[in-house]
């Protein structure tokens, strides 16, 4: 069977001006056109081409030689190459681009830049691309509790976190109560597995452990002090909303650090603000 959005050998049945008609050897009623100037020089009946099948403009079956930077069910980051009323058009290495329609945005995308997607057939049967690409990524990663990884953060769930394809291929997800500074959809983040799930999903964190966030972030707010000219204009008591304003820290994170810096003497707290002493 000819399978649409994947990458097949297929054998040469019949041969016209126009290019080589190519079928899978068992149902002869099923063929797909291959153009001319993508045949094989002498090429003949019988002989076997490797392809990529999709849908041209007209929407009929088509084969290529050329090879698309993703595949049925598979995820791969591509380019934008210009936004129109229906949605995206992405340049995935093929004459025809691929549409990534609105509804499966999880961000608007702009032309010229690059968005993780997953290929699939939508209710039209054509290929479509999708940001949604949680049902497509994997979950038998090879990696273990404490090891670091690169990942793409493809949505963000006020009540789960952010869900990052690792790698851009395996399931991940920054709870929410790990989550930490202004985390976007399409961020690339650097984070430590804190666990695996019984499915292989991981578990991530893209704060340390805490002996050593605890100087990274002590470290981050003697840096905004600074910024302040050496006195912040509020205090471990100011509440949640601002010190996440002005820090992108909980407070609970800015008062381990600001208690820190007091116990190694590199602060006095005063009633309304904090200074640093040098």
């Amino acid at each position: 069977m000819i399978q649409l959005g994947e990458i097949q050998t297929l054998q040469v049945v019949k041969k016209v001006e126009f290019g080589v008609y190519l079928g899978d050897g068992i149902n002869r009623e099923e063929r797909v056109l291959l153009p001319k100037k993508q045949v094989p020089a002498e090429a003949q009946i019988g002989d076997a081409i490797e392809v990529f099948v999709y849908r041209d403009s007209r929407d009929r079956l088509i084969a290529t030689t050329n090879m698309p930077k993703l595949t049925l069910h598979g995820v791969a980051r591509v380019k934008v190459a210009q936004v129109g009323k229906i949605g995206a058009f992405l340049d995935w290495g093929l004459e025809k681009e691929l549409l990534l329609p609105y509804k499966e945005q999880t961000k608007r995308v702009s032309a010229g830049e690059e968005c993780l997607v997953a290929l699939y057939i939508d209710k039209s049967s054509r290929l479509c691309a999708t940001m949604n690409v949680y049902p497509y990524l994997d979950t038998d990663s090879p990696y273990h509790k404490d090891d670091k990884v690169t990942g793409t953060v493809y949505e963000i769930s006020k009540n789960f976190g952010a869900f990052v394809a690792v790698d851009d291929r395996y399931s991940g997800l920054i709870p929410q109560k790990e989550l930490y500074g202004n985390v976007q959809i399409a961020d690339v983040v650097t984070a430590r597995v804190t666990g695996v799930k019984e499915d292989g999903k991981l578990d991530l964190s893209i704060r340390e452990k805490a002996y050593l966030q605890i100087e990274q972030d002590a470290e981050k707010v003697l840096s905004i002090i600074d910024s302040f000219d050496g006195a912040l204009p509020f205090n471990d008591k100011a509440s949640p909303e601002v010190i996440k304003r002005e820090t992108q820290m909980s407070k609970n994170e800015f008062k381990r650090a600001v208690g820190h810096l007091l116990k190694n003497g590199r602060i006095v707290i005063t009633e309304k603000a904090i200074r640093r002493i040098d």
